[in-house]
């Protein structure tokens, strides 16, 4: 089993790499469904649109409270296909320079093992819960 994660786009992001990685994310409303949210921004983020079977994930909470929802999906996202949404900043700072990034500078496939090293700290238990329920699906 492989997991697919994005790396996010910008300068901030532009060298790091362990821990930096995440699932598409973003906000929704509390007249849109979680699950029609997180299909909406992995399109916006991505370019593709997801459909299938959704396994939802126990939702997490990150570093400064942020409640953030996860579903898994068997699919294949071809990576170098990605052509999501960009934003604009001042860049450098104060430069009067403003400059556009992608909101996501790449995807990848990783193993459950690299998954967990490449993700963002605060969303690594949606892998290890992903990985408990392959661990359970071998035995059954």
């Amino acid at each position: 089993m492989e997991v697919f994660l994005v790396h996010p786009g910008g300068p901030f992001w532009m060298a790091k790499d362990i821990g930096a990685w995440s699932i598409t994310k973003g906000e929704f409303t509390d007249e849109e469904l979680p699950l029609t949210a997180a299909i909406r921004e992995f399109k916006e983020e991505t370019g593709m649109l997801l459909s299938g079977d959704f396994i939802p994930l126990t939702p997490i909470k990150q570093k400064g409270g942020k409640l953030v929802y996860a579903w898994a999906l068997a699919g294949d996202i071809d990576v170098d296909n990605i052509n999501g949404n960009t934003f604009k900043m001042e860049w450098p700072p104060k430069s009067g320079q403003w400059k556009t990034f992608p909101e996501v500078d790449k995807g990848a496939w990783f193993s459950i093992e690299e998954a967990k090293q490449k993700i963002n700290p605060s969303q690594a238990a949606f892998i290890e819960e992903l990985q408990t329920i392959e661990d359970k699906k071998d035995i059954l």
